[in-house]
């Protein structure tokens, strides 16, 4: 006997104004659900959303609350939200580096936990979202593959403590085509010849994680271009 797959709903996205964000946030319109988003800005789409600062776990906390009075509980979220400090560890700045820690895997579990109440009641899902760089270490970039590989240890451990009331799936995406790399020094770019994959490709994956049946769950996926350098 088939099982029918789920309905999306209320779906909150961080770092939903831009990057795999933003195209989570589309591609969740275009299956029949309803985004809201998280971010430092609002997004360029007429969503529900709240300003805020991830790095501030108050904050993050607060926003879901504010989300929730406004575009109605979640029956999933996914924490697209991502930022990086390139470079040598000694050349890193502490406050830098302790930012990408703080947005990066405190931001994701601040909205978690926030919304974790709502989605024991509708049995609904995580989306958390490593990297590649969650698989292996790369060269300047100890503070991103730090947080990165943490998601994947908080995502596995969230999965056992609420396994058969909360979904969660970890998304391992390589690099995409979004302003993730803007600004930075050249050395820290991908080539200009480097396969990346389209955002749009990546939230269709994510899509197929949250439209799985009840008991039914995808617990990671690694998604990226063809020619990705950074797996295996």
């Amino acid at each position: 006997m088939s099982r029918t797959t789920r309905e999306i709903g209320t779906v909150y996205v961080t770092g939903g104004a831009g990057g795999l964000g933003a195209a989570v946030v589309d591609a969740v319109t275009e299956a029949g659900g309803r985004p809201a988003v998280l971010d430092r800005v609002p997004p360029s789409v007429d969503v529900p959303h709240a300003v805020v600062d991830l790095s501030d776990w108050d904050g993050a906390t607060a926003a879901v609350e504010q989300l929730v009075a406004t575009a109605g509980p979640p029956d999933a979220v996914v924490t697209a939200a991502g930022t990086d400090a390139c470079g040598p560890l000694a050349e890193i700045e502490p406050d830098a580096w302790q930012r990408v820690i703080q947005v990066n895997l405190f931001g994701t579990v601040a909205v978690v936990r926030a919304c974790l109440p709502h989605l024991e009641r509708s049995r609904g899902t995580v989306v958390t979202v490593s990297s590649t760089l969650g698989l292996r270490g790369a060269d300047a970039a100890t503070a991103y593959s730090s947080s990165k590989f943490a998601i994947r240890g908080f995502s596995q451990a969230l999965a056992a403590e609420y396994a058969g009331r909360v979904g969660v799936t970890c998304l391992v995406p390589g690099g995409m085509r979004t302003a993730f790399f803007d600004g930075r020094d050249e050395r820290f770019k991908p080539a200009p010849d480097q396969d990346l994959n389209d955002p749009a490709s990546t939230a269709g994956a994510v899509i197929t994680a949250l439209t799985q049946p009840v008991g039914s769950e995808i617990r990671e996926m690694v998604v990226m271009a063809s020619g990705e350098p950074s797996w295996p």
